[in-house]
């Protein structure tokens, strides 16, 4: 005999059952959304916690009820994944953004000593700098442009991705953006 459920599965709307049906079918959706819904339709089938687990092929019912319990308060952003262990990130928005700040200023080359950035000449000017990062690594300059849609070129720069400098026959150079640039991202 189980033990009472202490968070019960609260009653499942048509379009949540319609769209947890969806879920727990599709072979694209990542495998732990699939478990979830699995788990969650299960529950609302009258399975208990321990049940539902193995028809998802999942061991623990303690999860099941923490996920039922997050369902009745998210509804169906309960499927997704939260942050796992880790570092909490050291650098806010704030940060992110004064590193892109500096990325976009073109160098000078008295300055900074070099015509294009490099990751180690980008945390040279950050860590020098009165309003800088002190402690910025490459990797988090990395991270922040590869993030921020930058990309590492041929020429050995770093340049937005979908913006370009063309120079057309008459000699002028313009700058053409790729107004498709976001959607080829992803």
């Amino acid at each position: 005999m189980s033990r009472r459920q202490k968070y019960p599965l609260r009653t499942l709307k048509k379009d949540e059952r319609l769209w947890l049906k969806r879920i727990a079918r599709s072979t694209s959706e990542p495998a732990g959304h699939v478990a979830r819904a699995k788990q969650l339709l299960a529950v609302s089938d009258g399975c208990s916690y321990t049940e539902a687990a193995h028809v998802a092929g999942r061991k623990s019912g303690d999860a099941v009820s923490q996920l039922v319990a997050r369902f009745n308060q998210e509804g169906m952003k309960a499927l997704e994944s939260r942050a796992g262990g880790g570092a909490k990130p050291i650098y806010g928005t704030g940060e992110r953004e004064r590193i892109l700040r500096e990325a976009r200023r073109t160098p000078d080359p008295e300055c900074d000593a070099t015509a294009s950035w490099s990751l180690m000449t980008l945390r040279r000017a950050l860590r020098q700098a009165k309003d800088g990062l002190p402690q910025v690594s490459t990797y988090t300059i990395r991270a922040v442009l590869r993030g921020s849609g930058f990309g590492w070129l041929h020429t050995r720069t770093w340049c937005e991705t979908g913006i370009a400098q063309r120079k057309r026959k008459s000699g002028a150079r313009v700058t053409v953006v790729d107004v498709d640039a976001e959607p080829k991202k992803s």
